[in-house]
């Protein structure tokens, strides 16, 4: 199913997941889609390897535990999570090099806590990873030491970034 990107989501210079300048980061880049739910793009390299051939467990599990979290950032821009549970299942092997898709949706969102589920799909749109996840709600200045304005939180814009993204519909 074809989904129109509403919005390019933040991304942090250093983070892990998203960071722009981390060298041996992930560099996933997250959009806001029209349906209120959140897909991302994201290329895994052989510094993520854990079999040869083979993405790690650890890296695919980062990936959805940050984007999941991101999911409620689309009906509250300014609410930010911590995770509580995340529980994921690995379906497929995962190799790097090649460029996949995430669509990430909220199952229930709170005054305090939040949940989610998030699915990794490889190139031809099986279904490689799925987690469903825990939130709490806190305030940036719990979470985090910088500024979300800037280097530390800003969009980033790349020539590349699609305006929608196809992604196999929810079950």
């Amino acid at each position: 199913m074809e989904y129109r990107i509403t919005k390019v989501q933040n991304s942090a210079a250093d983070c892990f997941v998203c960071g722009v300048e981390n060298e041996s980061g992930l560099k996933a880049r997250f959009y806001e889609l029209e349906d209120g739910s959140l897909g991302a793009l994201v290329t895994f390299q052989p510094i993520h390897q854990s079999y040869p051939g083979r993405v790690h467990g650890g890296a695919i599990t980062a990936l959805l535990d940050e984007a999941i979290g991101r999911a409620v950032q689309i009906p509250e821009p300014d609410s930010w999570g911590v995770t509580g549970d995340l529980e994921i299942k690995f379906k497929q092997p995962v190799p790097y090099g090649v460029p996949l898709r995430l669509h990430c949706r909220l199952i229930q969102n709170k005054r305090l806590l939040f949940s989610g589920e998030g699915r990794l799909y490889l190139p031809d749109g099986t279904l490689a990873a799925v987690a469903t996840a825990r939130y709490r709600k806190l305030a940036l200045s719990q979470i985090a030491e910088f500024s979300p304005d800037g280097r530390d939180w800003s969009p980033h814009p790349r020539e590349d970034d699609p305006e929608t993204l196809d992604l196999p519909p929810w079950a």
